[in-house]
C-alpha cells in the first residue's frame, strides 16, 4: 500500500525525477500523464504556448532534443502539507537548438528551484525558477 499525504507525494516526484533521467521522451510524456494532472497549472520560465500537461510535454522535449543527457540531481526536498519543495542541479551537454542557439557542444550546469502542489497523490500545480541566466552564459549567448 503506497505511503499516505506527504510521504507518498515525495516519492511521486523521485519517481518522476527518474523518468526525466531516463532522457528518453516517451518515458517522460508516459511519467507526465502518470504523475500530473492534465490540466496542471504550470508556472516556470518557459513560454511554450501551451497550457497544463502539455506545456510541461513541451518543455521536456525541448530541453531533450536540446540535451539528450540532460540529469537533475535532487539536492534537497522540503515536504509540508500538500506541496513538495525540489533544489535541482540540472547537467547536460548542449547537442541541438535551444532558445535559437545551435548547437555548441558545451556542457551546462545550472539551479532550480520548483514547488510542486498535489492533490489525490498527481501533481497539479507547478512554479518554478530556473538560473535561465546562468544556461545562457555558459552557452556562450551572454558574456560571462
Amino acid at each position: 500500500m503506497p505511503a499516505a499525504g506527504p510521504a507518498r507525494n515525495t516519492a511521486t516526484l523521485n519517481r518522476f525525477h527518474s523518468a526525466v533521467n531516463s532522457g528518453d521522451p516517451g518515458t517522460v510524456s508516459k511519467a507526465i500523464d502518470e504523475f500530473v494532472a492534465p490540466d496542471v497549472l504550470f508556472d516556470a520560465p518557459v513560454p511554450m504556448g501551451a497550457t497544463g500537461a502539455e506545456a510541461l510535454k513541451r518543455v521536456w522535449e525541448v530541453l531533450l532534443r536540446a540535451f539528450p543527457d540532460i540529469h537533475v540531481v535532487v539536492e534537497e526536498t522540503i515536504t509540508e502539507g500538500d506541496k513538495v519543495v525540489s533544489r535541482n542541479t540540472v547537467t547536460g551537454t548542449h547537442r541541438g537548438e535551444y532558445r535559437g542557439l545551435p548547437p555548441t557542444g558545451k556542457t551546462v550546469t545550472y539551479s532550480e528551484i520548483f514547488i510542486f502542489r498535489f492533490t489525490d497523490g498527481r501533481i497539479t500545480e507547478v512554479r518554478g525558477v530556473v538560473d535561465v541566466l546562468a544556461q545562457l552564459r555558459q552557452l556562450g549567448a551572454l558574456p560571462a
